[in-house]
């Protein structure tokens, strides 16, 4: 049995590994291989590793666990099921039918992004449509901007206004904003157009214009939308993890669920999504995987 399985190889899982492999655990990490960030054009807010390539970072990761003999990573793994144990602890099944067990279980399996099925949209995901401002903002900063949503997403298109003056916000259809949004936006000289969109036009470098169902055409150099991303929680449920409104892990403390040994950190728990955060909440959930560790071995 090993002492920790962690699903999900991104940061927080690879940091986790890599706190539980210095505590002379012995882990199995489980990586099936589809990060969230794929296709970004890079990882930024990371103190000494400021714009390093996606897979890069998970490279390097891997690579300096391999100092931890009992650390093992099983790449492209795919997990069918999990059970709790008879006796304590969590068994997983895998896509091949293999079957590990493990006394504490820690799930970084992410969180994927909710893309409207406007043409032109995914094919421009990462290099000139972008979900977080934080993460690329700084690249697109005084340059034409629009921002995709509708409802409440009138906060979001003011915050864009810290990294260009130059924002429209775009609804996709009538909009659905209160007074006092539509007050506040154009206080702060934000347009709103709430023309259907068709197809967003680019190329493999940036956004050029946004075609609305009237032929009219907005020229843009980046695109940031607020759809909501869609957590993998199916493995958390499954063993009785409450979830939040929105659809993430409750978790509290060093990221523990209210199931006992259970573990979820990363951008499926309900914290700021960002790769430092989720290599931190990683680090958290370790430490308190191996406190638990120790009290039950001194018990």
């Amino acid at each position: 049995m090993y002492d920790a399985i962690i699903v999900g190889a991104g940061p927080a899982g690879l940091n986790a590994a890599l706190i539980l492999g210095r505590c002379r655990r012995k882990v199995l990490v489980c990586d099936e291989g589809k990060p969230r960030n794929s296709v970004s054009r890079g990882v930024n807010g990371f103190i000494t590793r400021e714009g390093v390539l996606p897979h890069e970072l998970r490279r390097i990761g891997r690579e300096e666990l391999r100092d931890y003999p009992t650390v093992e990573i099983r790449e492209n793994t795919i997990i069918d099921d999990v059970n709790f144990c008879e006796g304590g602890g969590f068994e997983i099944v895998m896509e091949n039918g293999a079957r590990e067990r493990a006394r504490k279980l820690l799930l970084a399996t992410g969180s994927e992004d909710k893309l409207p099925g406007i043409p032109g949209f995914a094919e421009l995901y990462g290099h000139g449509v972008f979900n977080c401002p934080y993460c690329d903002g700084w690249e697109e900063r005084d340059r034409p901007i629009a921002v995709y949503g509708n409802g409440t997403c009138a906060k979001f298109a003011l915050q864009m206004k810290v990294w260009s003056d130059d924002v429209v916000l775009c609804t996709d259809g009538p909009a659905t904003l209160s007074a006092e949004d539509r007050a506040r936006l154009q206080r702060n000289g934000i347009p709103i157009r709430e023309e259907k969109i068709v197809r967003l036009e680019g190329d493999d470098k940036s956004l050029k214009a946004v075609h609305f169902e009237n032929g009219v055409q907005l020229a843009r150099k980046a695109l940031f939308f607020i759809t909501g991303g869609k957590p993998d929680c199916s493995l958390a449920t499954k063993l009785g993890c409450q979830l939040t409104a929105k659809g993430f892990v409750r978790t509290e403390g060093n990221e523990e669920t209210n199931v006992p040994g259970l573990f979820v950190a990363g951008d499926a728990s309900q914290g700021i999504q960002f790769a430092i955060v989720a290599a931190a909440e990683g680090a958290c959930a370790a430490f308190e995987i191996n406190s638990e560790l120790i009290e039950e071995d001194l018990a």
